[in-house]
């Protein structure tokens, strides 16, 4: 199916841009005994394959390639690259992250890291003023760039796991055509471009990429063609990973680190390396969870969490005050360790095992009273620095049962706001999330994560959270989120509704969200969070504060031989489609 095709399957014109893409569900759903109309929300369902975006247009090239013979490898390659393309705050060619790959065949589970790293030279003083203070414009300079990992996480991934079938040619032509032929820009991007154009269009290239030749912003409707980048995914696509970390493209980054005073040196592309890990493993109520191991934190975090939920009768209390007041001194437990223990295992000997010990969780949740709350002030530990909130993720399975659960991420939104001149490629900003003011106590005592210091060639703590949860050694659930580190907190949350509160995954979706991080001690809910269930915390003294939505997930749960899937609706444009 070419380009063209694949957009107007998706993106058909009418006066207001868009409708809603078909979905394929050739099923009466009453007659597979699956109705539940007590449910408001439903979800999308599919038989042999499902692919679950926050972008129609790269939902929609993954699912083509499911449809083509791919595996859910093949899938992912192709929808990261697609991403890169038509969802560029936060879809990445120069960004890094985490997998997670479930093999049906060999009934086994794999974690892939492509996380960025802290090239030569790069040290704590570029990211701190002349009296030793964080420089907030650190964040997007130059300086704060680390060497990018999905290139070579994508393509590793698709040598060891791939089907065979589909060339990595063949996965990456939708990207190009993407980005050499253009795609229908949509409200939200159009949104974003505008919003932030006069920090964007500080940077020439960025400008040329992003902005029309007039210096006008594109409006919803119009056709974005990126040609540098379809320059960038072609040399890809006839090299492989070399073209990015050895050959032009390396070539061209190195040139504008040395013209930009950026950190990025020829050697630092040529030694980035993927690692394949063993996933962590924890259990909840007789299903596994196997989720990211460190230099993510969501992974050890969320089974320290759950581990604490499980000594508690979340189902027999359902979705109300008790449960919730329970979950919220989990998060600051479970928070407070996050930022003194994890880190790079290369650099700093995580104790991983300790931490989701369901014996030493045990003691945790003997801490926790049901008529008060924890101070969380008075909890010992050490701080990580905030990650930015503009991460996506996609879940995809395949009609083998094999299922992928991705996050990736270049930072903030858009990373540094820069691109490399002539690849039309976006540089993330993680080397700003490391602690450049480690050990140091701030203005109200607390101490940065020693455990992650910068340091050249390590990889900084992240938040980004794939996580598949099986039963009896088959995926059930496949779900992560963007958003900073609440996204621990969402893909908690989205796990209890489901086991806990038997929700379907749409259900499950569209519930209202809370996040507490320990510090500040502070339990955010949602805008139109239930008003009589802020007060019964209150009474038991949460600081309670309505912020803002949290996360963006992107869920496929199985059952019942079939697939059931739902996109978020807190950001717009997400889709989830099956067959």
């Amino acid at each position: 199916m070419c380009i063209k095709t694949i957009i107007m399957s998706i993106l058909l014109t009418t006066s207001f841009g868009l409708i809603a893409e078909p979905i394929e569900q050739p099923y009466n759903i009453s007659e597979l005994g699956i109705a539940r109309y007590q449910d408001v929300f439903h979800p999308v369902v599919g038989q042999q394959g499902m692919v679950s975006t926050q972008n129609r247009i790269a939902t929609q090239v993954g699912l083509d390639i499911l449809k083509r013979g791919g595996n859910a490898i093949d899938a992912s390659v192709a929808v990261a690259f697609a991403l890169s393309v038509t969802l560029p705050r936060a879809g990445n060619l120069g960004g890094g992250g985490f997998m997670l790959f479930h093999s049906a065949d060999a009934g086994e589970n794999y974690a892939i890291d492509y996380r960025e790293t802290a090239p030569t030279g790069v040290t704590a003083k570029h990211f701190l003023t002349k009296e030793g203070k964080k420089d907030k414009s650190s964040a997007t300079s130059w300086h704060a760039a680390g060497v990018p990992g999905t290139v070579a996480g994508m393509y590793k991934s698709w040598q060891v796991f791939g089907s065979g079938l589909l060339t990595w040619q063949q996965l990456l032509q939708p990207a190009i055509e993407l980005a050499q032929q253009g795609f229908i820009v949509n409200y939200d991007l159009a949104q974003i471009l505008d919003m932030k154009k006069d920090w964007l269009t500080e940077n020439s290239n960025t400008a040329a990429s992003f902005y029309k030749a007039d210096g006008s912003g594109y409006r919803k409707g119009d056709i974005l063609k990126q040609p540098d980048l379809a320059w960038s995914l072609r040399q890809i696509a006839t090299q492989g990973a070399d073209a990015f970390y050895h050959g032009e493209i390396a070539k061209k980054i190195v040139k504008d680190m040395q013209k930009h005073g950026g950190h990025i040196e020829k050697q630092d592309l040529a030694n980035y390396q993927v690692k394949i890990k063993q996933p962590l493993k924890g259990s909840y109520h007789g299903y596994h969870f196997i989720g990211m191991p460190p230099p993510s934190s969501g992974g050890a975090t969320i089974i320290e969490m759950l581990n604490i939920l499980e000594r508690f009768p979340i189902k027999q209390w359902g979705r109300g005050s008790q449960s919730l007041h329970v979950m919220t001194e989990a998060m600051k437990l479970s928070f407070a360790d996050r930022g003194t223990y994890i880190a790079d295992p290369d650099f700093y000997n995580v104790p991983v095992n300790w931490l989701i010990d369901k014996e030493r969780t045990k003691g945790l949740a003997a801490k926790i009273s049901m008529d008060s709350s924890i101070n969380a002030l008075q909890l010992k530990g050490e701080r990580l620095v905030d990650e930015g909130p503009s991460t996506t993720h996609f879940s995809i399975v395949d009609k083998h049962g094999n299922a992928v659960s991705n996050t990736y991420t270049l930072g903030y939104s858009f990373g540094i706001g820069k691109v490399i001149e002539g690849t039309g490629i976006l540089l993330n900003n993680q080397i700003h999330t490391f602690s450049v003011r480690a050990g140091i106590e701030d203005v109200k005592g607390f101490i940065a994560s020693k455990a992650n210091k910068l340091e050249a060639g390590k990889r900084p703590v992240s938040s980004q959270s794939p996580v598949i949860v099986l039963k009896d050694n088959k995926p059930f659930l496949v779900l992560g989120s963007p958003g900073g580190s609440r996204i621990i907190n969402v893909v908690s949350q989205m796990i209890s509704n489901v086991i806990d509160h038997d929700m379907n995954i749409a259900e499950a979706t569209n519930q209202r969200r809370i996040h507490h991080q320990w510090i500040p001690d502070l339990l955010e809910v949602e805008p139109g969070f239930n008003k009589d269930t802020i007060k019964l915390l209150q009474a038991k003294g949460q600081n309670v504060k309505e912020t803002y939505t949290m996360g963006s997930t992107q869920s496929i749960l199985i059952k019942d031989g079939l697939l059931f899937g739902s996109s978020d609706p807190r950001r717009p444009n997400a889709s989830t489609r099956g067959y």
